[in-house]
């Protein structure tokens, strides 16, 4: 994948089929520590200890559609070539953290991508996820809550189209200000 916000994608898709009702994404840009950190934590079913064993391995899957399984391979590939790496912990019946590191300044990173969209997807095509983004850089730090974005619609259901362009406004303003120089 070329850019990072498309592993987040993968990953958070993972986690509402595991049956997570809650889903963290969070990015912290430490500039003076020269590190990108992407983390995805949920409150879904959880792995057990051998089928977390074998998430890393690009040949195990626990779909049934097909035989291998390359989102968190392929993740964990990203943030090595960028001089970092991934990390899962999962607990049964409490969810799983994903938390991978990049050097920022690396010249193999990729880019982050376009989060905007990637949250705004995430929310539109789960109305009944609760999705946290939070993005820090610095001491600058916007953070969005599906859940209270929802309590503002009232009675406008949350998957009416023009609420994209409301979201996806709403979290690109946010991220222009943590940018800010």
């Amino acid at each position: 994948m070329r850019e990072l916000s498309l592993h987040v994608l993968d990953i958070v898709q993972n986690s509402i089929a595991a049956g997570a009702r809650t889903v963290d994404v969070i990015v912290s840009e430490d500039e003076p520590s020269d590190l990108l950190t992407i983390e995805v934590a949920d409150d879904g079913a959880g792995m057990p200890a051998d089928i977390l064993r074998s998430a890393l391995d690009p040949f195990y899957t626990s779909r049934t559609t097909r035989k291998v399984g390359l989102g968190l391979p392929l993740f964990r590939d990203a943030a090595r070539l960028a001089g970092g790496d991934l990390c899962v912990e999962s607990v049964p019946g409490h969810g799983t953290r994903v938390r991978a590191t990049f050097r920022l300044s690396h010249i193999d990173r990729a880019p982050l991508g376009d989060m905007a969209e990637t949250i705004t997807v995430l929310v539109m095509c789960n109305p009944d996820v609760r999705f946290r983004y939070v993005h820090a850089r610095g001491a600058r730090v916007f953070s969005f809550d599906s859940q209270d974005f929802r309590r503002l619609l009232g009675d406008i259901p949350p998957t009416t189209p023009a609420l994209a362009g409301i979201i996806r406004n709403i979290i690109r303003e946010g991220l222009r200000e943590v940018q800010r120089a």
